[in-house]
């Protein structure tokens, strides 16, 4: 079938192209009865204007971009929704971008955006060193920029994050507290500011509780869920294996499971597990999953006002803010006494 687009419709309706944009545009110029006549047309053929084409004349796409490093972290569904939500209410379009945890590709996306394709950007960086360089050009060319949950803390604009310092504390005194003395610390990268945080809060933790701190015990994983299932199926095969298990992603308290499955080892008889996760599953795990649960809808959602506080400012330059959501230590079966 061909595209219905302006140019169909003008050749249908012997009409010229501009005279069916404007009708489209309710245009003071163009009579009633043209504009009856273009519109029945278009509603019959279903046309569905281009945004981007519209951004030629009005210099505005009506979309932002969102870029994750992941969709399969049930995190990021749930604050897409919050994201949506505001867009919708705003009549935006809204674009998805996957990183898969690669900073070329991060960057690369980045570049993709700069020519004007969206008006403004809501961003969860990808994993490993923090190269700022695209960063940098992205808030030189004024598209505004709000960073959640994985923010960079080097460049200034508005950045909605969790308590992740206390999250990591509380999630592993909460192991301790149930009886775990070598608890493991299982992490994609040490590089993320949010993974430092959880990281300090974990070993703070273990230090005020009076327990050694091993280093063979911080599982550095990758995006290879091959090598990190050998890694920690590594540490749990020692004979001085770890009775705790705290995961900062929650694809890797899974991968925790399984390790545990497959080595013979009870849930929460032999290991204690808690991890970051908004998996609505996480209750039908056996057993059932503790976790430190993100407001990610909500975290989505502000993001997202933020952004279209600033787009309705043109010109208007990023306020330095962070807002913190609170996470919450959801109790289970996972960590139960023995």
């Amino acid at each position: 079938m061909d595209q219905v687009n302006l140019k169909r419709l003008a050749k249908e309706l012997n009409l010229a192209i501009s005279t069916v944009s404007r009708a489209l545009s309710d245009s003071y110029d163009i009579s009633e009865e043209t504009k009856k006549k273009v519109v029945a047309l278009a509603k019959k053929l279903n046309y569905q204007p281009n945004p981007f084409a519209r951004s030629l004349r009005n210099r505005s796409s009506k979309t932002i971009a969102i870029i994750l490093p992941e969709i399969a972290n049930n995190y990021f569904s749930v604050a897409i929704n919050g994201i949506e939500e505001v867009a919708q209410a705003n009549n935006y379009h809204v674009l998805i971008y996957i990183t898969h945890e690669n900073l070329q590709k991060e960057a690369d996306i980045v570049k993709l955006l700069l020519n004007g394709r969206v008006d403004g950007i809501l961003m969860s960086l990808s994993g490993g060193p923090e190269d700022t360089e695209h960063l940098k050009e992205l808030q030189e060319s004024k598209v505004p920029v709000v960073f959640f949950d994985r923010v960079s803390d080097t460049i200034e604009t508005v950045k909605i994050t969790t308590n992740n310092f206390e999250s990591g504390y509380l999630a592993t005194s909460h192991l301790i507290s149930r009886g775990s003395k070598k608890i493991a610390y299982l992490t994609y990268s040490g590089d993320l500011s949010i993974e430092q945080q959880r990281m300090k809060g974990y070993m703070e933790s273990v230090s005020k509780c009076g327990l050694l701190h091993r280093e063979e015990f911080i599982v550095r994983c990758n995006t290879n869920s091959a090598e990190n299932y050998k890694k920690i199926k590594d540490i749990f095969s020692d004979n001085d294996r770890p009775d705790g298990v705290f995961a900062s992603v929650e694809s890797l308290a899974i991968l925790a499971y399984e390790v545990c499955a497959e080595l013979g080892l009870r849930i929460p008889q032999d290991v204690k597990i808690v991890g970051f996760s908004n998996l609505r599953t996480a209750s039908l795990l056996n057993p059932a999953l503790t976790t430190i649960t993100q407001p990610a809808f909500d975290m989505g959602r502000e993001a997202a006002i933020a952004l279209f506080e600033a787009l309705k400012k043109p010109h208007f330059k990023m306020e330095n803010q962070t807002i913190v959501l609170r996470s919450n230590l959801i109790e289970r079966r996972s960590t139960a006494s023995n």
